[in-house]
Formats: C-alpha cells, structure tokens, sequence
C-alpha cells in the first residue's frame, strides 16, 4: 500500500511541476511572501504552532495545510483590504488575525463537524492565550465558517466579514494542486486507507471538488481560485487512471 501512494505521490509532483503554479501565486507573489514572514514573526502564532504540533497528529491532512492557509489567507488579506480602501494598519492586524484562524481551524479536523468542534476549541485556546475578545470572535466565527456547503453565521462587522471569507478562500484553494500532491496522501496514510476503498471513493472526490470551484467568497478567489481548482483536477485525473492501471493488475 505504501508503495503504491508513493508512486502516485511522486507522479502527482511531477506534473504539478510540469503545470507550473497557479497564476495567483505568480501575480501576488510580493503578498504572499509579505504574509510568510508575519507568520514567522508572530509571538501569537508560534504560541498556536506549538499548540499544534502536540496535536497535529489528529488532524487528518497535515500540518503544513494549516500553515498554507494562514499564508494565502494573509496574502488575501492584503489585496481585498486594498481594494476596499482598509488602512495599512488595518490590514497588518487582519492579516495577523486571520493567520491565527489558519493556523487553528483544522485543529478538530477528525471530528464530525470539525469546523463547528474546530471553532469551539480555538476559543479555549485563545482564552488561555489573553486574545481580546473582539478579536477571538473574529478567529471563532472564521473557524465555523470555513466548511463548504454549510450556512455561514454573520461576522460583527466587515473586518470580521473579510476575515472569515479570506480563511475560507484560502482553505478551498488547497483543493487545487496541493490536494494531489500533499493533502490527500496525508490523509490517506493517517486513516490507513487501502487502495480499493481510495479507488472506490475517488470519483465522487473530484465531483465535490468541482461543486467547490463556484463557491469562492471574495472578489480575488473569484477570478483566480477556479484556475486552482482546475490545476488540481488536471493532476487528480491523471493520478485517478494510474491507480485504476494498479488495481486493474
């Protein structure tokens, strides 16, 4: 079984490389790279990331996800605040924010309703952690609203508003490349599934990928997230005809 996931792995990896990045990580990458190093310079955030990496085990598709999301989250951030004429000071402290949500809204992730589970366990961790209130109803609401296809609760205001939709945008760009070459080995691994189930499940995978290409939240994820999206399922389309030659020997 291990054998055949690396293999797939590495083909995945190969021809995401061959496809090159998406054009969102071409055209923000001044962003992206801006929220990279806010994640390494938070106190807060190493704080959660220690947190984490005690937990991490349980939380299905690897830690990496998480911190993948708090960067794309933040580079988000930058480009709507923008664009909706937010102060730079303004921005720094949603990027931070929003980055916190990243990095804890997968932490209930084996759980049935993880994002609701997910949201009530990242406040006990920011009461412990001294966070204002204002700002962990922020993080809270994000968490809960992170899940495809559920209702989404009303944030209190349009920093909280902006906040919640960048986290949800950024997770959902994960069902792109990163689902083929990282996320789904994760998962596959930590629940132990063989290859029949995998093959069996597969199809129906890529069906819910599609539906979540036209459920992007902001202005930005709109116009580049579908291309992500269609990047992943160039990659799962290929991955899916080899494990059917595998099974089929």
């Amino acid at each position: 079984m291990d054998r055949i996931y690396k293999e797939l792995k590495n083909k995945a990896i190969r021809f995401a490389e061959e496809l090159g990045p998406p054009l969102f990580y071409r055209a923000f990458s001044k962003e992206i790279e801006h929220s990279r190093g806010l994640l390494a310079k938070n106190l807060l955030i190493r704080r959660c990331i220690n947190h984490l990496e005690i937990e991490q085990e349980g939380m299905g598709h690897g830690f990496e996800h998480s911190k993948a999301v708090a960067i794309d989250a933040g580079a988000l951030i930058q480009i709507e605040g923008r664009e909706k004429g937010f102060s730079d000071k303004s921005i720094e402290d949603m990027i931070n924010t929003v980055q916190i949500a990243g990095i804890l809204h997968d932490i209930k992730r084996g759980e049935e309703g993880h994002a609701v589970a997910g949201s009530r366990e990242a406040a006990a961790i920011l009461d412990c952690f001294g966070l204002d209130d204002k700002h962990k109803e922020y993080i809270v609401i994000a968490i809960r609203n992170h899940e495809a296809f559920k209702d989404v609760i009303q944030a209190r205001d349009k920093y909280g508003e902006l906040i919640s939709d960048t986290l949800y945008d950024a997770d959902k760009f994960r069902w792109g490349p990163d689902n083929f070459t990282t996320m789904i080995w994760e998962m596959l691994r930590h629940n132990q599934i063989p290859p029949d189930v995998f093959l069996e499940n597969y199809k129906k995978g890529l069906q819910y990928i599609k539906r979540v290409k036209e459920t992007f939240r902001t202005a930005t994820a709109k116009v580049f997230g579908p291309e992500i999206i269609d990047q992943g399922l160039k990659i799962g389309n290929i991955i899916y005809e080899e494990l059917k030659r595998y099974m089929s020997r």
